[in-house]
């Protein structure tokens, strides 16, 4: 019996704030909410971004003023609105007006005369070019003569042509809420990414632990970019060119295995797999793929899946923008004939658009068996059936889109339509397109949805792209989707891609329903949800994620009905306390999970027999391998 994957848990941050419970994507329909839900979305995100406190059972800000959710003002609103979501790069990541690098000069004497200078002996290269004269002064000074060349770098300033991101809500500093102390900021998300879905279960860690055999665990978590900035590889690779030194911290945290090797160690304290895939922006699916194998062959009964990345730095907007790949200053003036860009609104999914716009983003999701979760009482937010990943096959660019994604998209819906029919596929699914923002994947993806909705009969499939409010975090920006998705299964609403406002005429929609507007339907109406992603290299992969309401019924049908209501009265409690983290949360206690040092393994004390090894600090032995697993070989 093949067990399947059931998403129990899920959480992290964004450019929409926090994902638990559906806060990030409350802000992205924030305008098809109930009025409550509208000024509750907006407290929640005035405390995460510290514009207000919340204190004796009200909001304060910085003077003291009082609020309730009635009296967020319009003032107000528009100041939490305008501070999340792709927006201006602020001054913290970097000063887009005034980017940092240096001046490489040759200075040549324009006269015969000697050129002098001093500085400090230390400060001398080695070794000392040929053509200089060196003479000791007082205080560990020297002095240089020298009749020639001398090449210098100076400190220079220019403007970046790329002048947009999708940075994390105005105000949130992930690292200022655990001990993170020399921690890249792809690592710092990562911690309080994954402790906001652990802590979403609604059950204690602990009581999942002795649920299960120390290594029937998993967490499959990298970036695609690694870390970059100056804590990371970023400050390795560049202390040489700045005359400063490598720390101790730069090259391992730098490592894009380092975002679950942070999980296991300080969050979840696993000693079950573990590993760190990566498939540039289809990252997240080439994990979540590792972990519902893991689940459906009973390997793991818990998996732990998600991506952080931190990629607003000068080097990799540098980078990109070189490949003419992101959104710029001059393009987006351009294509709203304006002298003003619009930097609320540079990714333009299947609009006329001219490049994609670079996000920050830290996502996690926990997936349990069937059994477990219905043994465990643990609330089920969907289900991951499938994930489909293929190449390209010959090319002529790494980065251009290819043949793949026929395959990964017609794969993903024809297993869907094998589980639940057609009926399901043609009037109850919509995708989640990768939807990058470029004039090339309008064309191709388009093509590519018409294609598919032809072969499956589906007419008007719903298409919507949450990178136009985002933007593309690269290796999470599938768990993005996921994220939005689990919140239309919640609410029915669909989010719409509201930065463009028509279709370019080379999109293909002859089949397609491309959503400009929020698309308004009953929570029971959605049963499936496509996750489409288009990698550089040929990277492409396909997920099918049912809903809550489908995984319930499959559940019904493999259980019983005495088992479901077994299971329901278990659930209510785990509601509960799930709810209890939320309202904590959202007064601002995030309640990340750091544990460094704590409750270490004494080595000592493992038990190991020819049969099983038990570990102190877990409830259940670890069984050691007692079949032989290719009979008919030997």
């Amino acid at each position: 019996m093949t067990r399947l994957p059931m998403i129990v848990g899920f959480g992290g941050y964004n450019s929409a704030g926090r994902s638990s419970f559906h806060h990030g994507y409350h802000r992205m329909v924030i305008e098809s909410l109930p009025l409550e839900l509208r000024r509750q979305t907006l407290a929640d995100l005035a405390v995460l971004m510290g514009m207000l406190k919340f204190n004796d059972g009200q909001y304060q800000d910085e003077h003291g003023q009082v609020y309730s959710l009635a009296s967020i003002d319009k003032k107000l609103a528009t100041m939490i609105l305008d501070r999340t979501l792709v927006r201006r790069i602020e001054n913290q990541y970097f000063d887009v007006d005034a980017v940092h690098w240096h001046q490489d000069m040759n200075l040549t004497n324009a006269s015969k005369v000697d050129l002098e200078f001093t500085l400090p002996k230390k400060q001398l290269p080695n070794p000392v070019p040929s053509h200089w004269q060196v003479s000791e002064l007082a205080n560990k000074q020297v002095k240089v003569t020298f009749n020639g060349e001398l090449n210098v770098k100076a400190d220079s300033y220019r403007e970046s042509i790329v002048k947009s991101a999708g940075q994390l809500p105005s105000g949130f500093d992930p690292g200022a809420h655990y001990k993170s102390r020399f921690h890249p900021r792809a690592l710092q998300m990562a911690v309080v990414g994954a402790s906001d879905a652990v802590n979403s279960i609604g059950i204690p860690w602990g009581k999942i632990k002795d649920a299960v055999q120390p290594d029937e665990v998993a967490v499959y978590s990298s970036n695609a970019m690694s870390q970059l900035d100056d804590l990371g590889f970023g400050g390795m690779l560049k202390s040489r060119l700045k005359g400063t030194r490598v720390t101790t911290k730069q090259c391992p945290l730098g490592m894009n295995s380092m975002p679950a090797d942070f999980i296991n160690a300080y969050v979840l304290g696993s000693v079950g797999s573990t590993g760190a895939i990566t498939g540039a922006c289809a990252s997240f699916l080439y994990n979540l793929r590792a972990g519902i194998e893991d689940i459906n062959s009973g390997r793991r009964r818990v998996v732990v899946v998600g991506n952080s990345e931190a990629p607003i730095t000068p080097e990799i907007i540098d980078g990109y923008a070189t490949m003419s790949a992101l959104a710029h200053e001059e393009g987006l003036k351009k294509l709203d004939s304006s002298n003003e860009a619009d930097f609320r609104k540079p990714s333009r999914p299947f609009g006329e658009n001219c490049g994609f716009t670079m996000a920050e983003s830290s996502q996690y999701v926990v997936l349990m068996d069937d059994e477990l979760a219905m043994e465990l009482g643990a609330d089920i937010h969907g289900a991951v059936s499938d994930v489909f990943v293929n190449a390209d096959g010959f090319k002529k660019s790494i980065s251009s889109p290819g043949a793949g994604n026929y395959v990964t998209m017609a794969k993903a819906v024809a297993a869907a339509r094998a589980m639940l029919g057609d009926e399901a596929v043609q009037k109850r699914s919509f995708v989640q397109a990768h939807g990058s923002s470029t004039p090339q994947n309008r064309v191709t993806e388009s093509n590519i949805f018409d294609s598919v909705a032809k072969a499956f009969s589906i007419k008007e499939w719903p298409i919507t792209a949450v990178k136009s409010y985002i933007g593309h975090s690269l290796a999470p920006a599938s768990a993005d989707q996921l994220m939005a998705s689990l919140g239309v299964f919640k609410h029915g609403i669909l989010p719409g891609i509201k930065t463009v406002k028509e279709v370019a005429e080379d999109v293909n929609q002859e089949r397609l329903d491309i959503c400009l507007q929020d698309k308004m339907r009953a929570i029971n109406e959605w049963d499936v949800a496509f996750l489409n992603s288009k990698g550089f290299g040929g990277n492409n992969a396909t997920a099918t994620v049912l809903s809550p309401f489908v995984a319930e019924k499959m559940l019904s049908k493999r259980y019983g009905h005495d088992a479901m209501l077994a299971y329901k009265a278990k659930r209510e409690v785990t509601r509960q306390q799930a709810n209890a983290y939320d309202e904590s949360a959202s007064k601002g206690d995030l309640q990340v999970i750091y544990r460094f040092g704590e409750e270490m393994i004494d080595e000592s004390k493992i038990e190991l027999t020819d049969q099983t090894l038990a570990m102190p600090g877990f409830e259940n032995k670890i069984k050691l391998p007692q079949s032989h697993p290719f009979p008919d070989m030997f």
